[in-house]
């Protein structure tokens, strides 16, 4: 219970024993000045009417902006849910589209890879064997290997 509902109802419980106690004077009738007319009313049973009437008034605005804000909070849920669903589809698209994408990739390097013949192979390898031989040798003789040209 929050602390303005609980001091309110501290405040009419204490409202209703201070009735109680004096509700003989309460309810002796008084004359009452209107601004067109005199009655003979008890002016503390109208008082005691205003005070429930404001009081039943608060209850009421009091319900109607829970019942509000609580079905804002349950619409923006829903909302929520729905845009979280969206971005949940969006994540699972783009892995569909990058797995499609390496798989087209790995598959133009098997093309690759089929379409380089043996001999093609064999010769790379021979090319690398004879450079690693050579430079062997220069570091054998105490040659310092020349670095690589770069080309501006």
């Amino acid at each position: 219970m929050r602390a303005r509902t609980a001091l309110l109802l501290l405040i009419l419980a204490a409202l209703a024993i201070f009735a109680a106690l004096n509700w003989t004077v309460i309810t002796t009738p008084t004359q009452i000045h209107l601004v067109f007319a005199r009655i003979d009313a008890p002016l503390g049973v109208i008082l005691l009417a205003v005070t429930a009437g404001v009081t039943l008034l608060y209850g009421v605005f009091l319900t109607w902006i829970e019942t509000a804000a609580m079905l804002d909070t349950r619409r923006y849920a829903r909302e929520l849910q729905a845009q979280r669903q969206l971005a949940e589809t969006a994540e699972a698209s783009r892995y569909t589209e990058l797995k499609a994408y390496l798989q087209g990739e790995m598959a133009s390097l098997r093309t690759f890879a089929e379409g380089m013949s043996k001999d093609a192979i064999e010769r790379a390898g021979n090319t690398l064997n004879a450079n690693f031989a050579e430079l062997e040798e220069r570091l054998d003789r105490g040659e310092r290997p020349t670095p690589p040209r770069t080309i501006p």
